[in-house]
């Protein structure tokens, strides 16, 4: 049976609960995610830019997860991003919660929030994902996301993938 369920922007009474789902996947298998980030620091900074996005259970109201537009200026001048894709917006901090996981909520975050940014008239998407997340690589592999480089930031190897919105 298939879930109701509505993707919103987050709100301040959702960001307890947000970074709680962060902190519950730090140390997970291919996470990459510290005691050190996320943090409230990143969750006030998307609420206050108003890019932060849920999706919930339309029913219970219950977080499903999270996905945020992120403004990270290292990763934005990388030269692996295509001119022809600009305006391009990069999607960052995905995390599902565990009862959740393995149902597809991580693709259709995704695919929300390349419609919002589409909306918002960007061309293009981008991001990052650690080279030893091989289930992200698949996952954005079937949202149609190209390989376009290789980068280390913040002491972690990622590959950067992008794709036309």
């Amino acid at each position: 049976m298939e879930q109701k369920e509505v993707f919103l922007h987050a709100t301040q009474e959702d960001a307890e609960q947000i970074l709680r789902l962060y902190r519950s996947l730090v140390g997970t298998e291919c996470c990459t995610w510290t005691e050190d980030y996320p943090t409230e620091r990143e969750v006030s900074y998307d609420l206050s830019r108003n890019a932060l996005f849920c999706l919930k259970n339309q029913e219970t109201g219950n977080l499903m997860g999270v996905i945020s537009i992120d403004e990270d200026a290292n990763v934005e001048v990388m030269d692996c991003w295509s001119e022809a894709l600009k305006p391009s917006r990069e999607l960052s901090r995905v995390a599902v919660v565990p009862e959740y996981q393995n149902q597809g909520v991580a693709g259709r975050l995704m695919t929300y929030a390349m419609e919002e940014l589409k909306k918002q008239g960007n061309k293009g998407v981008h991001l990052l994902v650690s080279k030893t997340n091989e289930k992200a690589h698949r996952a954005y592999g079937k949202l149609d996301f190209a390989n376009v480089g290789e980068c280390q930031l913040y002491g972690c190897d990622f590959w950067c993938y992008e794709r036309k919105l």
